[in-house]
């Protein structure tokens, strides 16, 4: 007896989502995708940034020297700040030093990149020789420039008497001098790095503007005032938001060249904060004046980014 075994049907296709469904699905996997991408460098700010943030606003209400407990003291460590002579000074030398080193670097740096943006020949060997400095050693600076500026032998002072100048600066020693010849090191070391991001602006700027500008009989600087300074408004903003900030917070450089002194002519902020925590134990009164620098630099920035606001608009 043969028996006959109805084939099997295949299974049915499983209904496909609906278009609604498919797209949120879709949308919540690229989600997915970006948060872990994103995740570790959130975790890494969140740890290493906002935790010591928080941690030093508690610290600048405290009285603490590393050892035994921080004691609550509320704000008489601000209160101190206000009363304390040194603290005075390091706020007025900061700025002193931001007044001239902002506005300097960023006439170089942008008549660097203005200069180094054409097809020269060498160009490519003269922008690395401006970047070169911002990556050397900031000790190998230091020693070098107090070598030029010494005031007997210096090779700066020599060739000012050359040129009829009896009595020259005496530079790094001299109260008066001492801080105009850390801005000079500080704008020759910074130029560099700034001159790149002025070039990268620069390369979006249109040329069909400036030849526009050319035929409509525009002279140079008539262009560079109507044309390539509006086109750079983004790249100059963030050019000196970031001067800014690392001018109020110079440190390293005046740290080797002079330590401040001679006396407390080049006392910055910085550094004054670095000698009550460091030197002295002082962490609580530190963190207040960390945090006085803190928001110095956010009033400075929200100015500016409205200042920016109101001139793009």
């Amino acid at each position: 007896m043969v028996t006959i075994t109805a084939p099997k049907q295949a299974a049915p296709a499983a209904a496909p989502l609906p278009p609604k469904r498919r797209r949120n699905a879709l949308r919540r996997r690229n989600t997915l995708i970006g948060w872990s991408f994103i995740l570790p460098n959130f975790l890494g700010f969140g740890l290493l940034t906002l935790v010591p943030i928080g941690v030093l606003f508690y610290m600048s209400l405290t009285n603490w020297n590393v050892f035994g407990t921080a004691n609550w003291v509320g704000f008489a460590n601000f209160e101190r700040l206000l009363g304390d002579g040194s603290f005075r000074v390091s706020v007025i030398n900061t700025l002193y030093y931001s007044v001239l080193h902002i506005p300097l670097t960023f006439v170089v740096s942008l008549g660097l990149a203005l200069l180094l943006n054409n097809k020269l020949r060498g160009v490519a060997f003269f922008r690395t020789a401006a970047f070169f400095p911002y990556i050397t050693s900031i000790v190998a600076i230091a020693v070098v420039w107090n070598l030029l500026f010494s005031p007997d032998s210096g090779p700066i002072n020599e060739a000012l008497r050359f040129v009829g100048i009896a009595n020259p600066p005496g530079w790094l020693t001299s109260p008066e001098w001492a801080m105009p010849a850390v801005v000079i090191v500080s704008t020759w070391r910074d130029m560099g790095y700034y001159m790149i991001l002025f070039l990268a602006g620069l390369q979006t700027v249109p040329r069909e503007l400036h030849e526009a500008a050319r035929m409509d009989g525009a002279n140079v600087w008539q262009r560079f005032w109507n044309v390539t300074l509006p086109a750079l408004r983004p790249t100059t903003f963030f050019v000196t938001v970031m001067l800014t900030i690392n001018s109020f917070k110079i440190f390293d450089l005046i740290l080797v060249m002079t330590d401040g002194g001679p006396g407390q002519a080049t006392l910055v902020l910085s550094q004054f904060i670095y000698r009550k925590g460091f030197e002295e134990n002082q962490f609580g009164y530190a963190s207040a004046a960390s945090v006085a620098l803190f928001f110095m630099c956010i009033v400075v920035t929200v100015i500016q980014f409205f200042w920016n606001k109101k001139r793009s608009a």
